[in-house]
């Protein structure tokens, strides 16, 4: 039943019912029924192509890894997580500041926007967009910018996160007139209320203590359970906060659950980046394609470059929308309906089976990467849509 508004905050949170919706979406573009979009079958072919390519490319050895935060990580070649390791020699300590800091950074990521970068001293190297804001927030949370306990700067804890400011989250990510970060007031909001929700835990680990097998669902439930209160998006339900979640008039539903449409990217790109951290200590993690393609302006924009997806109207281009603008929220629904359909296309190209490659490896392989590449050869990497972002959801 879905005629409450707790119920339906639950049905919204699935990601079957995101997927069910988005399919809603699909079948409709197909059978011309979208006010914005037309849909190629055919064109999926040729993003099925250039995926693979750009898969062989990153990973010759087609050992890939889940797209993940963890990659981000890893920008330059610098062995950072090596060196954290060395200074972390307790395991529950270890695993209890990963999660910290991958809770921290993710829901620091979103969209940086053309003109920032981020000098990492240590290595000298300058790192832009998500990469940037990586080793940013991997920097800033080292020099406990996220802990109001000098004595142990290795955690993002309660009150750490509710007493940070926007001079010093600008400091950290080094902001300037000359060097602008889209969306750091948001950003700054959003772990200010992090911390307010998990003011009677203490840390963001302690909302994963205690488990030894979970499957990403799991993980995903409890963090927008745990933490439906910090997004900034004023979508409800009564009492609940429906954060990533959107109104589409065409989108069918039960109950209250008519017209919206979930979709839930930060959390869902939360989950798999704390898919790594929770296997290192000992958790077994299943259901991984459980979790949807990611609706962001990489992998949506690998659609619309390789034309997958047009436009009805191409002037769509030339004005900026907000997240909420029913033209977004179809495409990040398409988005997600069509990466179901690719990641086999593109599974097939490389020889590989599901089991081998799941949804979070197509991704990083991947449709992520192709939708840069393409975003980098058209337009000097801004994405084929202008968004609004408020650093909360792109």
């Amino acid at each position: 039943m879905t005629n409450t508004p707790f119920a339906a905050a639950a049905t919204l949170r699935s990601t079957s019912t995101i997927r069910e919706r988005a399919n809603q979406l699909l079948r409709r573009a197909r059978d011309d029924q979208s006010s914005w979009f037309a849909v190629d079958d055919g064109a999926l072919e040729k993003a099925a192509d250039l995926v693979e390519a750009v898969t062989r490319e990153r990973y010759p050895d087609l050992k890939i890894p889940y797209h993940s935060r963890w990659r981000h990580f890893e920008a330059g070649g610098v062995d950072r997580i090596g060196e954290l390791h060395t200074r972390l020699t307790d395991q529950q300590a270890r695993v209890a500041t990963l999660i910290d800091l991958t809770v921290v950074s993710v829901l620091l990521d979103a969209g940086a926007g053309p003109q920032w970068s981020y000098t990492e001293h240590q290595s000298g190297l300058t790192f832009a967009r998500s990469e940037g804001l990586g080793v940013a927030s991997w920097h800033a949370f080292l020099n406990g910018v996220f802990s109001s306990d000098s004595a142990h700067p290795l955690q993002a804890d309660a009150t750490g996160l509710q007493n940070l400011t926007t001079a010093q989250l600008s400091e950290a990510f080094q902001v300037s007139p000359d060097n602008p970060l889209i969306g750091v007031e948001g950003r700054v909001q959003l772990l200010r209320r992090l911390g307010a929700a998990i003011s009677t835990v203490g840390r963001p680990s302690e909302l994963f203590t205690g488990l030894t097998s979970v499957t990403a669902h799991d993980i995903l439930d409890r963090l927008l359970t745990g933490l439906s209160r910090i997004w900034l998006a004023d979508n409800t339900l009564g009492d609940e906060r429906l954060g990533d979640c959107w109104w589409h008039d065409a989108v069918v539903g039960e109950g209250l659950t008519q017209g919206w449409l979930p979709l839930h990217k930060l959390s869902q790109w939360l989950t798999y980046s704390l898919i790594e951290p929770l296997q290192w200590s000992g958790v077994q993690v299943t259901g991984l394609d459980e979790l949807t393609g990611l609706p962001e302006y990489r992998n949506g924009g690998l659609l619309l470059d390789t034309g997958v997806l047009r436009l009805r109207d191409p002037e769509c281009t030339q004005r900026e929308w907000k997240v909420g603008d029913e033209l977004i929220v179809e495409w990040r629904a398409l988005t997600v309906a069509l990466l179901d359909e690719l990641a086999p296309l593109v599974r097939a190209r490389l020889g590989m089976q599901p089991d081998q490659m799941p949804l979070a490896c197509v991704l990083e392989g991947g449709t992520w990467a192709a939708g840069r590449k393409l975003a980098q050869q058209l337009r000097g990497g801004l994405p084929p849509l202008s968004i609004a972002s408020d650093g909360s959801v792109f």
